[in-house]
């Protein structure tokens, strides 16, 4: 794996980390509760250094195939979202996430 690749994989995976704390901050009882929770603070400050990893993989990935790429996250989502806040996955949910994953291992592989 290129180190660009790897960038490409450390910003999703950093931007799902940001998400995640994202989420878990929304429990605040306001707004402005929720800006200032640290989960949130913590969250916006993944999604930055996402961004600036998915920068670095842009430089010798297409971003034709790198934003689509980005896709994975989809299904990380759903698991997430399961596993961690009691979501619920139905089988349209699960077909969806395939047919995702299915893309996205198609793109990089391509």
């Amino acid at each position: 794996m290129t180190p660009y690749w790897l960038a490409l994989a450390v910003a999703i995976a950093t931007s799902m980390g940001g998400q995640t704390l994202l989420k878990a901050g929304a429990g605040a009882p306001d707004f402005i509760g929720q800006l200032f929770d640290w989960r949130t603070i913590i969250g916006l400050s993944l999604y930055g250094g996402a961004a600036l990893l998915y920068i670095v993989a842009l430089r010798r990935i297409p971003m034709s195939v790198a934003l689509p790429c980005t896709a994975i996250s989809y299904v990380a989502a759903a698991l997430i979202g399961y596993y961690a806040f009691d979501e619920t996955i139905t089988v349209t949910h699960m077909a969806a996430i395939g047919l995702i994953a299915a893309g996205v291992i198609t793109l990089a592989l391509a």
